[in-house]
């Protein structure tokens, strides 16, 4: 089979130098495991911060790895009781043809319910991050202004809908005209700001979130969240759930500190990891699926074709490329 290795640590940027696809052995499971073949491999922000040889909340990979992230395949050989050849399942695996999952840890797919790149999403790990990050660490009630930072990724579309579904103002932060119509005239966000052609971040903001901001959901960092932080409203409440704008900095940046904000506004500001939420998962899953079978909330995957073009899916993240969550299908 064919399988990515990691190459080299990237400084700044990674290139296609930092990814080496070669023929392998196709892996053998053990009691407990399953052997899937991949239909769809999941790229990831995230996995920038395990190219760099420093402890994070995810182990780095080392030179010479098999590169890991989620999957969605078909079980070809099961060693464990629950599962058996032919069901769809989805689970942590590799950049590979065929991948190895845990058992107790992959569960099924059903495409009854949605499409199998929206397991990778919306029915993922960005949906519950999305849910778990919105409802507890923001903490929506009726009638607040929340803004979201990369609003028309797979996790920042997500928590715009579910605000939306809280009652809530909703405004987004997206890269193009293209995501901030889809953000408005699709999924129900109250306004959308293009970043990338907008000078002012404080102004727009003005406009968009006339009364302030009660939640914010960063996924990016930089200046656009400089600019959220002096509209903060009283007791409002931060998800830091991902930095995306710093992500390829080889220094940590310097920028307005924006700290004594926090003091006038009381706000609450907290870091988020959505696998210290493993226990509840299920009822994530439950409810996600629920809205996504009745409509009350859309996905969106940007697909891109072939095993061997995933670095440059993963590199296409930090360019923007993708709206809603970026996917790879590696076989029908």
């Amino acid at each position: 089979m064919r399988a990515w290795h990691f190459a080299e640590r990237p400084e700044g940027e990674p290139t296609l130098d930092s990814f080496d696809l070669r023929e392998t052995e196709r892996p053998t499971p053990r009691h407990g495991e399953l052997l899937v073949r991949v239909r769809y491999l999941s790229v990831d922000p995230y996995m920038r911060g395990r190219m760099r040889d420093s402890e994070s909340y995810a182990d780095p990979w080392d030179v010479g790895d098999v590169l890991r992230g989620g999957v969605v395949g078909e079980v070809v050989e099961s060693e464990h009781d629950g599962y058996a050849a032919g069901d769809l399942v989805t689970g942590r695996g590799t950049w590979a043809e065929y991948s190895v999952l845990d058992a107790d840890e992959a569960a099924r797919v059903d495409p009854d319910v949605a499409d199998l790149p929206a397991y990778l999403g919306i029915l993922g790990m960005p949906g519950r991050t999305a849910y778990f990050g919105l409802l507890d660490v923001g903490d929506p009630q009726p009638g607040d202004t929340v803004v979201v930072s990369g609003a028309a990724g797979a996790v920042g579309s997500t928590v715009g809908q579910i605000a939306k579904l809280n009652g809530c103002r909703v405004v987004g932060f997206a890269g193009t005209e293209e995501k901030t119509s889809w953000l408005t005239d699709d999924l129900g966000f109250d306004a959308a700001i293009n970043y990338k052609q907008t000078d002012d971040y404080r102004a727009a903001l003005d406009d968009a979130a006339p009364e302030g901001v009660d939640v914010y959901f960063d996924n990016v960092g930089g200046p656009i969240t400089d600019a959220v932080f002096t509209k903060l409203n009283l007791d409002a409440r931060v998800a830091v759930c991902g930095q995306i704008a710093h992500y390829n900095d080889e220094e940590v940046p310097t920028g307005p500190r924006k700290l004594p904000l926090l003091i006038a506004s009381r706000a609450k500001v907290e870091g988020l990891l959505v696998r210290d939420y493993a226990p509840r998962f299920d009822v994530a899953r439950e409810r996600l699926e629920r809205w996504v079978a009745s409509g009350a909330i859309d996905h969106r995957e940007t697909v891109v074709e072939g095993l061997e073009n995933a670095p440059d899916a993963f590199l296409g993240l930090f360019s923007g490329d993708n709206i809603g969550k970026q996917v790879v299908r590696v076989a029908e």
